[in-house]
This record gives C-alpha cells, structure tokens and sequence, in this order.
C-alpha cells in the first residue's frame, strides 16, 4: 500500500516538472519575441531632405545648353565683306595665321588696304605703308601671355618684365586696346590692336567710346569673322548712318553722305588738331574708296524710312521732318542719346510730360546737327586722348618717337597735296 502510493506520488510529481518545463518554455518563447526590437521606420516621402555639401541636389545628368546666338543666315551682314586683291588678301590671312594666340575677330583697315588720295602706291615693300590690323580676343591677358612667348620682340622691355598682367591692365584703360606698333611681319611692317569682344561689341553697340566703333564706320577688310561681332557690327553701321542723316539737308550727294559718316570718329581726335594726323584724310578716303562705302551703306539705307537712294544714283534725298528726323533719333546709340538728353534738359517741357512732343521737339530743333557733333566730339576727345598717351608705354619712347615721325611726314603730305589741289 505504502509502495503504491509513493509511485503515485512520484508519477504526479514528474507530471508537475512537466507541466513547469512547459510552462517555462512558453514563457522564454514569447518573451524573447517581445523583446526583439523593431525595425526602423521608414521616412516618409514628403520629409525635408537633410542639408549637406550635397544640396540642393547635382543637376541631372542630361545637359540642357543655351545657345548664346543664333546662327546668322549666310546671306546676313554680306555688306561687310568688302573685297581686296587676290594678293593683298593672302598677305592678310598669312600675317593673322602666324599667330598661335586664339583670335576670334580680325580685321585690317587703312591706307596699307585701301587706297587713299595723296598717298603713292609703292612697289617697293620698303616704302609700303604700314599695315593696320585689330583683333579681338576671349581673354586678353592669357593671349598676351601666349603671344609674349611666340613674339617677344613685339613688346617693349619694361612690358615684357612686367609681363602680360600689366600689359592687360594697361589694355582695359579707355578704350580698351593695345597696340604693337612698327612689327616686321612677312616683309611689310604691321601694326596691330588687340581688344576683347565683349570691349569690342559694347563700343559698336553704345558708342561708349566711339574709338573702335569710329574706326569700323570705314571700310576694312575682315580676315577672321566672329557671328556676335557681325551683329553688332551691323547695328553700328546702322547707326552711323542715321546720325550722318540727322546732320544732313533734304538732298545731298553720296559723297557728302561718306565724308559725314567717315568725320563721326576724327570729331574730338586731339591728333587732328596737333600736327600728327593728315587733315584731310576723310576727303582722300572718300574720293578713293567711294565704292566701298557704297557697298557699306546702300543696302541699309534702303530699310531706313524717308530715305530715297536709287540704285546707281548718287544723289540721296530724304523725308526732314520732324516725325521722320524722330524715327532716327530714338534709335541712336545710347551714349549719344543720353548726351542729347542732357543738352534738351531745360529747353523746353520734360520727357515725362509727353513723350511725343518732346521727341518731335528735338528732332525740329535746326540746331541738332550742332548739338550731335559737339556732343560727339566730347565722346571721342577723353578715350583718343588716353589712347594717345598709352602710345608712350604699349609702343615704347623709340617706337613711339618714330611713330610720331611718320604721322607729321603724313600730316605735311597731307597739307601740301590739299594745297596743290
């Protein structure tokens, strides 16, 4: 009896250890699944993105380039492409080529490309005029830089010690250039000006200076074209050919139309008052490149309104009055527009209290071809000035003497030929 009920009561105690290491598993199971930690939440879409060196975020990797300018028709500014003799123009293109210095724009001009009165064509390489070139470039200081290593001989020596830095300084001072002068280049001497575009654009466009913008009024050659400055170039003659209209009568002749566009730059020039300049240079470019400016002006002239220009006339008519003389007005350049405005202040009712009558104003005004060539020469006189005196340090003292020598030899041909004639 007393063995029966200690197996019984072993049995059931075994049953209870059991029913614990039952219970215990359980238990560990469930807790150990209610202590795993949970997984981190996602952010939401709408969240801020967090600053870093990263942000804003790179641009996508498809490239959306803006076109600076169109492409000009081939047919656009086809005015500006004035011939030259087959010979004259391969001396051009190889001078211009031999420079390893990127150029975007180049042009030549002068009496060394066109014929002039009063000057001799010589044979003789040795008694050829100098030739005159400007070439317009991205960065002044980086070509000064490539062109000091390729043509030191090109610079006087204080430029060279100082190196091109200095040289790009000297350039940015009104109006913008530096010139190399008297430079042995393919058996003539040459004489280049070296601009930036952006310098070159704005002159041609606002007549801030009048200085390149001047010189491109006349006919030139052009030996590297540049898309921006053919543009721009256009507008200038544009406008040189409207000033020259607001200055002149009903009817004139083409000649006289020439010689007040070619006058516009010389109007201020300190040289055409010092023996150093030809006084009658705009009649000797005239008499002799007539069909030049022709080939410059008479295409523009026929989109102009009032303007009467036949095709092989000479004879050029055009609509004076004061709603005609306005059209012309409005749209010249804005250095000389504000240079009118100033001298309209106070002659009359403000701009502001109609803007009809005030323009009609000063295009009735008989004064205004006064007005607009005294106010051109206060544009020219500052810039040719400086030019002038930068001369002395972009050319040196001998260069510089030597350079003066030849101006006043021009000077008194000049004279003497106006007194034979």
């Amino acid at each position: 009896m007393l063995s029966t009920t200690r197996s019984s009561a072993r049995r059931a105690s075994a049953r209870r250890l059991q029913c614990l290491s039952r219970s215990l598993t359980t238990d560990s199971t469930t807790s150990q699944t209610v202590l795993t930690p949970p997984l981190p939440l996602s952010k939401p879409e709408t969240s801020k993105p967090r600053q870093s060196r990263l942000h804003p975020r790179p641009r996508p990797s498809v490239l959306h380039q803006r076109q600076a300018l169109p492409t000009l028709p081939a047919s656009f500014g086809r005015n500006q492409v004035l011939p030259v003799p087959d010979s004259t123009r391969a001396l051009l293109e190889d001078i211009v080529g031999s420079f390893e210095a990127p150029i975007r724009y180049a042009f030549a001009y002068g009496s060394g490309v066109f014929e002039q009165a009063g000057y001799e064509k010589q044979k003789d390489k040795e008694d050829r005029p100098m030739l005159d070139f400007i070439f317009a470039v991205t960065h002044s200081d980086h070509w000064h830089s490539i062109n000091m290593q390729q043509h030191p001989g090109h610079y006087p020596l204080h430029a060279r010690v100082l190196g091109s830095s200095f040289v790009s300084k000297t350039q940015e001072l009104s109006p913008g250039l530096w010139f190399n002068t008297f430079v042995p280049m393919k058996g003539v001497n040459i004489k280049y000006g070296v601009t930036t575009v952006d310098s070159l654009c704005a002159d041609l466009l606002n007549w801030r200076t009048l200085y390149l913008a001047g010189r491109m009024h006349k006919p030139l050659r052009i030996i590297k074209d540049d898309a921006r400055v053919r543009l721009t170039q256009q507008v200038n003659l544009t406008s040189a050919l409207r000033t020259a209209l607001l200055m002149l009568p009903e009817s004139f002749t083409q000649r006289e139309l020439f010689s007040a566009i070619a006058g516009i730059s010389y109007s201020g020039d300190p040289r055409m008052v010092l023996p150093a300049e030809n006084r009658g240079k705009v009649e000797n470019m005239v008499s002799r490149q007539e069909d030049q400016f022709r080939e410059l002006y008479w295409r523009l002239a026929q989109g102009l309104p009032g303007v009467r220009w036949a095709a092989g006339s000479k004879s050029v008519e055009q609509d004076t009055s004061p709603h005609a003389r306005a059209a012309h007005l409005k749209k010249l350049p804005e250095e000389l527009l504000k240079h009118v405005h100033q001298r309209a202040e106070g002659r009359g009712p403000p701009r502001e209290a109609d803007d009809c009558a005030y323009w009609l104003r000063i295009a009735g005004d008989k004064e205004l071809p006064s007005i607009l060539e005294s106010e051109i020469t206060k544009i020219v006189r500052y810039p040719a000035t400086v030019q002038s005196l930068k001369g002395i340090v972009s050319a040196g003292v001998a260069k510089s003497a030597r350079y003066s020598v030849a101006k006043v030899s021009k000077w008194w041909k000049g004279t003497s030929f106006l007194s034979s004639s």
